[in-house]
C-alpha cells in the first residue's frame, strides 16, 4: 500500500561533488534516478520543489528544473498542478514478495496475565491532562531537566504513595523511570556498584525478568521458595544474597500476601545482611475482599527500593513508573538514570501529575476496581458451573487468579487443547525457576477480558480444567 504524502515541503539528500568533472545537472539526475531504482524513494513520494532543492544545493533553479524534466521524460517522475513532482507509478522495482504471517484465529477469550483493560484507558482524561500540562508548562521545562524526574511529578507521586500505600516517600529520594523493567535494571545496577553480587527472587515469580536484569548488571540470581505466607525468609538467608526482589502486597503469581511476621523477618534480614529489598508494588490498588496492605517500604525506607508504575493502573504503553529510593542509593540511581536516557519525557510526567492532582486518576481506579470485581465474580461463577472441583486462589487483589488443576494433569496439554478451542490459557510453569509445570496450575488473567468472554471462555474449556477433556501426563 502506497503511503499518503502531503503537499508540505520535503527534503531530499543529494550530495554534489563539484570537483568530479561530472556535470552538476547529471549528478542530480543520477542520484534521484538511483534513489528511485533502489527504493529509497517510493511511488508517490514527493520531491522538493525545484526552487527549494536549488537553494539547498547552491544551484540555479533552471538547472534543477531541467533535471526534473529529464527524469519525467524517462518515466521516473510525474508532475501535476497542485500536487508537485512525485515518483511515478511503476518507476520503483516491485517489492520482494514475503510470506504473510499466518493469521491466528480470533480467541473467544484470552486469559493472558499482566494486561489491564486496554479498552478502558481513560483517553479523554489523558488528553485533557496532556493539554493542561502543555498549557501550563514553562519554557524552561522543555530542557533536559532533572534526571530524577520533574519536581512536580515527584512531589505528587510521593504524596500519592504516602496517602494510598502508606509509604515513607520523599520527593528528594524519588526517581521517575520508564516502567518496572527500567526501574529494576537501574536498581540492580546500583546495587552492583554498592558491592552486591547475588540477588534472590521469588519462586514462583518472574525468573526471566529478574535473571535478565541481574545478568545485565553483572549479578548472579538465585530463586527462593514462596509459601502461603509469602517469601521464605529462612531460605533467603541461606542463599547468602544481599538483595531480594519481592511482591509483598500481592505475590506474583500465587496472589498470597506477605504476612506480618514475614514482613518483620524480611526487614530484619536486610538489616542483618546490610541488604536491600526490591519491592515490586505492581497492582495493589485493585483489592476486593481484604483490608489494604501498605507498602513494605513504609516499614524500612532505608532498606527498601519500592518500584511503582502505571502499567497496571492505566496502560503499559505509557512506560512510566517511579522508584522510592533509600537515601544511600539515591545518588547512584540518579547517576545511572542520567546515563541511561537523560530523564523521562517531561510532558508525560506533568500530564500524569495533573491526572493524579485532579482526582481523575483515583476516579479511574475506582471504576476499574468495580469492573475487575465483576469479572472476578464471573470467573468464579463460571468455574463453579463448568469446572466444579477446580480450586481458584489468589483473587483477593489484582486481576489474575490461579486455577489448581487436578493431580496428574499436564499444563502444556491443557494449554494446547484450550488453544484449539480458541481460548488462551497460560501455565504457571513459566513462572517457576525450573520451568517445571508441576504441580499443575494455570494463571488466569482477566484484566483485558470482558465478563461475557470470561464466561464463554471457561465454558469452552471447563472439561479440560477438570481433566475430563485432555489426556493426563504420562
Amino acid at each position: 500500500m502506497s503511503p499518503e504524502w502531503s503537499n508540505a515541503p520535503t527534503e531530499l539528500l543529494v550530495a554534489l561533488d563539484r570537483d568530479s568533472g561530472e556535470p552538476l545537472r547529471a549528478q542530480v539526475e543520477r542520484q534521484v534516478r538511483e534513489a528511485v531504482r533502489t527504493g529509497r524513494l517510493r511511488v508517490g513520494e514527493r520531491l522538493p520543489p525545484s526552487r527549494e532543492l536549488a537553494a539547498a544545493l547552491g544551484l540555479s533553479r533552471g538547472l534543477v528544473q531541467e533535471a526534473y524534466a529529464q527524469l519525467r521524460a524517462e518515466g521516473y517522475l510525474v508532475a501535476r498542478v497542485g500536487s508537485g513532482t512525485r515518483v511515478a507509478a511503476g518507476a520503483c522495482p516491485p517489492p520482494v514478495p514475503s510470506s504473510p504471517p499466518a493469521e491466528r484465529p480470533s480467541l473467544l477469550a484470552d486469559f493472558r496475565w499482566g494486561v489491564p483493560d486496554l479498552g478502558a484507558f481513560p483517553l479523554s482524561d489523558w488528553m485533557w491532562a496532556l493539554r493542561e500540562a502543555a498549557r501550563r508548562m514553562p519554557v524552561a521545562r522543555w530542557d533536559y531537566g532533572d534526571p530524577r524526574g520533574d519536581a512536580v511529578l515527584r512531589e505528587v507521586v510521593a504524596g500519592y504513595a504516602r496517602r494510598v500505600r502508606a509509604a515513607a516517600a520523599d520527593p528528594e529520594h524519588t526517581v521517575v523511570c520508564s516502567g518496572y523493567a527500567q526501574g529494576l535494571s537501574l536498581t540492580l545496577r546500583a546495587l552492583a556498584r554498592h558491592g552486591v553480587r547475588l540477588v534472590a527472587y521469588e519462586d514462583p515469580g518472574s525468573p526471566a525478568t529478574v535473571r535478565a536484569a541481574a545478568s545485565a548488571a553483572g549479578l548472579d540470581a538465585v530463586p527462593v521458595p514462596v509459601d502461603e505466607q509469602g517469601v521464605d525468609v529462612a531460605a533467603l538467608a541461606a542463599t547468602g544474597a544481599r538483595a531480594v526482589v519481592v511482591t509483598p502486597a500481592h505475590q506474583w503469581p500465587t496472589g498470597v500476601v506477605l504476612g506480618p511476621e514475614r514482613r518483620r523477618a524480611l526487614i530484619a534480614w536486610a538489616a542483618a545482611r546490610d541488604g536491600v529489598v526490591v519491592e515490586d508494588d505492581y497492582d495493589a490498588e485493585f483489592r476486593y475482599d481484604r483490608e489494604p496492605v501498605g507498602a513494605l517500604q513504609g516499614l524500612a525506607a532505608d532498606r527498601v527500593v519500592s518500584i511503582g508504575t502505571v502499567s497496571k493502573s492505566l496502560a503499559p504503553a505509557l512506560r512510566m513508573g517511579w522508584l522510592l529510593c533509600p537515601p544511600a542509593l539515591t545518588d547512584t540511581l540518579v547517576s545511572l538514570k542520567h546515563v541511561s536516557d537523560r530523564g523521562s519525557p517531561v510532558l508525560d510526567q506533568l500530564a500524569l501529575a495533573r491526572m493524579i492532582e485532579s482526582g481523575r486518576f483515583d476516579r479511574h481506579l475506582r471504576r476499574m476496581r468495580t469492573a475487575y470485581a465483576a469479572r472476578r465474580a464471573a470467573l468464579l461463577a463460571a468455574v463453579a458451573e463448568h469446572a466444579p472441583g477446580v480450586a481458584v486462589t489468589g483473587l483477593a487483589a489484582g486481576f489474575h487468579a490461579v486455577a489448581h488443576l487436578p493431580e496428574g494433569a499436564d499444563e502444556e496439554t491443557v494449554v494446547g487443547a484450550a488453544r484449539a478451542r480458541r481460548v488462551g490459557l497460560y501455565g504457571m510453569g513459566a513462572c517457576r525457576a525450573s520451568r517445571t509445570p508441576a504441580p499443575p496450575r494455570l494463571v488466569l488473567g482477566f484484566g483485558n477480558v470482558g465478563e461475557r468472554a470470561v464466561t464463554a471462555g471457561i465454558a469452552a474449556v471447563g472439561d479440560l480444567l477438570t481433566g475430563r477433556g485432555a489426556p493426563a501426563r504420562s
